[in-house]
């Protein structure tokens, strides 16, 4: 599989799921055993409105490399044919962007680097919420 050649939302497909995982493994590792409270501490990170700040984050800090704006701009700039009721379309097309990068660097082996990200935006939504 070629992440290279892959479109915008297959990588975002992925993508969301590699995130969300790093992402409960966090909220676990932090105490928390009931369902309602894991499920509340992952929406922090997980929202596409979250996933929007992160982004946005990475790039105006220039976290991101070329090739990874690049994959962001594949993933944001997708053809999307519906999107939920309580998201912007800007916002949603953001996370898009920013789970097709986290999903590009998981099919391409880039594991410290994808965890490099999410290190960042965990650090990034922390500190929103403290």
């Amino acid at each position: 599989m070629d992440a290279k050649l892959m479109n915008g939302m297959s990588l975002a497909y992925i993508g969301d799921s590699v995130y969300e995982v790093y992402i409960r493994e966090y909220v676990l590792s932090k105490g928390y055993n009931k369902v309602k409270d894991l499920h509340k501490n992952v929406i922090i990170f997980t929202s596409g409105e979250s996933q929007a700040d992160i982004v946005h984050h990475l790039i105006n800090d220039n976290i991101l490399c070329d090739e990874e704006l690049t994959i962001f701009k594949r993933g944001r700039n997708s053809h999307v044919h519906s999107v939920r009721k309580n998201i912007s379309i800007q916002d949603y097309l953001d996370a898009t962007g920013f789970e097709a990068v986290i999903g590009y660097l998981y099919l391409n082996g880039q594991k410290d680097r994808m965890e490099e990200l999410i290190d960042y935006s965990i650090k990034i939504r922390s500190d929103e919420n403290d």
